[in-house]
């Protein structure tokens, strides 16, 4: 089973990884003020590619420029200037590497700083305790909001078949808009899109269908999906199999399996609801369990850092191994394992006692990292948490008015 790894894999659209290891997006922040790839993002993805992954997916590309995770986000639309994706595609498909292009609306997930449009299925606010104010109040969506969403997600997938993306990976997890639409905790509508669990995966369902539809067979259409919201009350384990079960006529390449959100941040290994995580390989148990009745091939992403680890995965009976954080420190990884397989990727990681602070010290380390590889230097492996944590503040606050003063006016 020892280079299972490094053994090729067919997908359901016809193609084949040249491994089982994926590149898991990551947020980057490092798009221009256009909320366009350019030289860093360039860098960073064939880095990434030369490093000896079999797939990359990228980092969110938002399907409307007026709802974004953060600001330095990417943003793909209809009027678009598809060149520089072309480029981010090309460079990231260097040394027979296959790259996904993840698509995403954060939906209330947006911070009140950033402005523009706060959707939901439900009006209901975040809960982050005394951090709470750093979102807006979000607005229920209407028909025609719902439908735009639909419009929007099929196009971007489009304009990446298009800029020459091998596939799209639908991003329905950690609370964004498709993960809202599944949680009873915030979907909380009374028509068609909202009360049983076949409702609330409709949008999802829907947006599946019409990429599926638009783009051609050998495009890879995966979705990332939680196998839990990690809160009382909201989407759980046996909902993630019910969905991955209604995927399972679409013909999806892959279901990612992750969990969490910005108010129980699983994918940094805290929940709400105090269940214990692994302390690598977070969601495996919950990965291979669907792994084993479904027939959608499944990958799992979250704190794997060591060969055994990845063997592991596989051996459990799931497909693909996302590795994300390890790639962020040492984009090498899968290299070096071809030639010294002990090696473990460094990855500090912080556990204050305030988690929302813990959560943003860990992306703040992440990001720096990202940072330093575009601009070609190396990974900081011993970068202070708090000082990472003020400059990725300071820099957030410059990108965010540069977001606000470059920003299309609101409306369709």
């Amino acid at each position: 089973m020892s280079n299972a790894i490094f053994e090729e894999f067919s997908l359901p659209c016809g193609k084949t990884l040249k491994n089982r290891l994926v590149k898991g997006a990551m947020e980057e922040n490092l798009a221009n003020a256009k909320q366009l790839p350019d030289e860093t993002l360039f860098n960073l993805y064939q880095k990434w590619a030369e490093g000896g992954v079999g797939l990359i997916i990228t980092g969110n590309v938002m399907v409307d420029a007026l709802a974004m995770t953060g600001p330095g986000g990417m943003a793909l639309e209809q009027n678009t200037d598809l060149a520089p994706f072309a480029t981010l595609a090309q460079k990231a498909k260097k040394n027979n590497t296959q790259v996904w292009m993840q698509i995403n609306h954060p939906g209330r997930q947006v911070f009140k700083k950033m402005g523009g449009k706060v959707l939901s299925p439900s009006n209901v606010a975040l809960d982050l305790g005394k951090h709470s104010s750093l979102f807006s109040q979000p607005k229920a969506m209407t028909e025609d909001e719902i439908e735009d969403v639909i419009q929007r997600f099929t196009t971007t997938a489009l304009l990446a078949e298009k800029a020459g993306f091998d596939g799209v990976e639908i991003h329905a997890a950690h609370g964004y808009l498709l993960a809202q639409f599944l949680t009873p905790l915030v979907n909380q509508r009374t028509d068609q899109w909202g009360g049983s669990l076949e409702n609330r995966a409709r949008l999802l369902l829907k947006i599946v269908s019409a990429i599926r539809a638009a783009c051609a067979t050998d495009f890879a259409v995966a979705v990332k999906l939680n196998s839990a919201d990690f809160q009382r009350g909201g989407f759980d384990v046996d909902d993630a199999l019910a969905v991955v079960k209604m995927l399972e006529p679409y013909n999806i390449d892959v279901v990612e399996l992750s969990g969490g959100s910005y108010e129980a941040p699983a994918m940094q290994g805290r929940t709400a609801d105090d269940r214990t995580l692994a302390r690598e390989a977070y969601f495996l148990e919950f990965a291979s369990n669907i792994a084993q009745q479904s027939q959608i091939p499944i990958m799992t992403t979250g704190g794997i850092k060591r060969l055994p680890v990845a063997q592991k995965v596989l051996e459990s009976g799931v497909d693909l191994v996302g590795m994300a954080t390890a790639l962020a420190y040492n984009p090498d990884l899968p290299n070096h394992w071809q030639q010294v397989p002990g090696m473990v990727s460094i990855t500090p990681h912080v556990q204050w006692k305030n988690k929302t602070l813990s959560g943003l010290a860990n992306m703040a380390l992440v990001k720096r990292q990202l940072r330093r590889i575009g601009t070609g230097k190396d990974a900081k492996i011993n970068a202070s948490a708090i000082f990472s944590l003020v400059l990725d503040q300071v820099i957030a606050a410059k990108l965010t008015k540069r977001y606000r003063q470059n920003r299309p006016h609101q409306g369709k």
